[in-house]
């Protein structure tokens, strides 16, 4: 693991919470994009070398929106940064945690990624995340 990527962070609306984030942050979002294979409009905000993303579910029946569903708004997961994906999915999997993925899949600022259940990580969903390599 290389260091922490970015906190997503589940929201309803995204509009309305991307104006609550830049007056909490004092900056402007950096980045829109929508993520149709999670279901997901995303925001960003950078702090130095990090990020904050906001999720707004596309889908009553995404992931996100049943989570706001049953925990409410706030902290949804944290996003680890890895240089090789597949090789810490093949550790990780081999150390008995449990890889919601069986291979990595597109996700969010040009990401490559994978989540591990919260069950093998003391209840937190942990996005682990590698810079796409185009070509």
């Amino acid at each position: 693991m290389q260091k922490i990527d970015h906190i997503g962070i589940a929201v309803k609306n995204l509009a309305s919470s991307i104006l609550l984030f830049e007056k909490l942050l004092n900056r402007s979002c950096y980045k829109i994009e929508t993520v149709e294979s999670e279901a997901v409009k995303t925001a960003f905000f950078a702090l130095g070398n990090d990020k904050l993303e906001l999720l707004e579910s596309t889908d009553p029946d995404g992931i996100i929106a049943k989570y706001i569903a049953k925990h409410g708004e706030g902290v949804h997961h944290i996003a680890l940064a890895v240089t090789d994906i597949e090789a810490e999915m093949k550790r990780l999997a081999e150390d008995g945690f449990q890889l919601l993925q069986d291979r990595p899949r597109p996700g969010a600022d040009h990401k490559l990624v994978c989540f591990l259940h919260p069950k093998s990580t003391n209840g937190v969903l942990i996005e682990l995340c590698m810079e796409k390599v185009d070509g």
